[in-house]
């Protein structure tokens, strides 16, 4: 058992075998970058709409509620924007990183 581990090992440390491994953990860093990133933005958004409905409210409470609609697609549009450029900078710096040279 213990050399079928250090074999694994081993084989992880030949410039190909490391080389994927690391691009799949840049893609792995890319995609929880992205999803942080798109949900922060959502929450931002969440709460400024939620304070902004409440305070409309307490003006005047005889107008209608704010649209919510008004408020989040602008945020989604803005939060796929940052969250993809965001992304595709990881990834564009961990694939020239692990680029192998023949």
């Amino acid at each position: 058992m213990l050399t079928s581990v250090r074999r694994r090992v081993a084989a992880l440390r030949q410039p190909r075998a490391s080389a994927r491994l690391a691009r799949a953990l840049w893609i792995a860093w890319a995609v929880v970058v992205w999803n942080v990133i798109f949900d922060r933005v959502i929450v931002v958004a969440g709460r400024q709409y939620v304070f902004a409905a409440a305070s409309a409210a307490a003006a005047n409470p005889a107008a209608p509620p704010l649209n919510m609609d008004e408020w989040m697609e602008p945020a989604v549009r803005r939060g796929l924007v940052v969250a993809t450029t965001a992304a595709g900078a990881i990834l564009v710096v961990g694939f020239a990183a692990t680029r192998i040279k023949n």
